[in-house]
């Protein structure tokens, strides 16, 4: 009796372990359908990893060149900077100078209503031709040019024309007379001078 049940539970257990073989192993399509699965999750996985590389490659591209446009910008100002701290040395007098130019005018006036022969006034107009002398040397070593253009062409961006007069032995547009002599401030115009042109008879 005893050795009939054992070999009925050794029958069942064979049977259950061909059974659990059976829902063990999977069929050669299931294992093919479970690869191909597995396949497209890795590319799956691989594409999106791709995307992201790419997007971390734009964004690092985007950072690079704004790091690159904040230093032009910095230069730039740096650069402005720069050219309003070396306008403000070359123009700062300026003002100054348009203010002691009437002082030289008027000297010069002094000087041509002097009559030099009269020994009385020749000690007094030596005086103001050195006054104006050294006034004139004062103002060149700021940076500033006197414009006497007796004689030369007109040129409309320093001289300023108060008339025209005919004038058959001098060629037209040409510079007869100055009334008031002009000034530049290292290359740039002060005050124009005033003059007299000549024009075609």
């Amino acid at each position: 009796m005893a050795k009939e049940r054992s070999e009925e539970e050794q029958i069942e257990t064979g049977d259950q372990a061909e059974q659990a073989a059976e829902v063990e192993t999977p069929s050669a399509e299931e294992q093919q359908a479970a690869e191909e699965a597995l396949a497209e999750e890795l590319a799956g996985g691989e594409s999106a990893l791709e995307e992201e590389i790419a997007s971390l490659h734009q964004q690092l591209a985007d950072h690079k060149e704004m790091v690159l446009r904040a230093q032009a910008e910095v230069q730039n100002a740096r650069r402005r900077a720069q050219q309003d701290v070396e306008k403000a040395h070359k123009f700062g007098v300026e003002k100054l100078i348009k203010e002691l130019l009437p002082v030289v005018d008027n000297l010069e006036r002094a000087l041509s209503s002097i009559n030099t022969e009269d020994e009385a006034q020749k000690a007094v107009a030596e005086g103001i031709e050195l006054t104006q002398k050294s006034f004139i040397d004062t103002l060149t070593k700021s940076g500033v040019e006197v414009i006497d253009p007796a004689g030369e062409p007109f040129d409309p961006e320093l001289h300023q024309a108060m008339t025209q007069v005919s004038n058959p032995d001098v060629e037209p547009n040409t510079v007869l007379d100055v009334f008031q002599k002009g000034y530049r401030l290292n290359g740039r115009l002060v005050r124009p001078a005033m003059v007299v042109v000549s024009k075609a008879p």
